[in-house]
């Protein structure tokens, strides 16, 4: 808990609760990346599930991962400048908690993914577990993530 209370005392913190237009623009920094991570994400997860078939696996699928995990890494920064304002609420609320479970089972699925999706000797029927599971896990991680604010 110290650390917590520690982080929201910090510069960081104090300079987003002090400044008018920092904690708006890191919020819309923060939407756009998840909704960067989602769409990429999601795209992969339908190309494997066999919804898109009109272009190439090799170029799209290299382009979205690279999306997705610059998207990831942005929403990561921005998540965490958020959460430091108030970072003794957010640890204590079960939606937040649950969507950072949720986030992080996502993101060892999108590993697993990758790596299956690079073992052509792997069965294709895992790789579609891995697309429908991801699916599911970064819903709900949207979900709770939408909660957040109205709790």
């Amino acid at each position: 808990m110290e650390f917590l209370e520690a982080l929201e005392q910090s510069g960081l913190a104090r300079a987003f609760k002090t400044s008018f237009f920092a904690y708006p623009i890191v919020n819309a920094l923060h939407i756009l990346s998840i909704g960067a991570v989602l769409t990429s994400v999601m795209l992969m997860d339908l190309y494997v599930l066999g919804a898109i078939r009109a272009v190439a696996k090799a170029p799209f699928m290299a382009l979205l991962r690279r999306v997705a995990l610059i998207a990831f890494c942005g929403a990561l920064v921005t998540g965490f400048a958020m959460f430091a304002i108030k970072a003794t609420n957010y640890a204590a609320m079960p939606v937040f908690l649950a969507k950072m479970t949720l986030v992080a089972l996502a993101a060892l699925n999108f590993l697993f993914f990758l790596r299956l999706d690079r073992q052509a000797e792997m069965p294709s029927k895992w790789i579609r577990v891995s697309a429908m599971t991801s699916l599911g896990l970064w819903i709900g991680a949207l979900l709770c993530g939408r909660f957040i604010g109205f709790l």
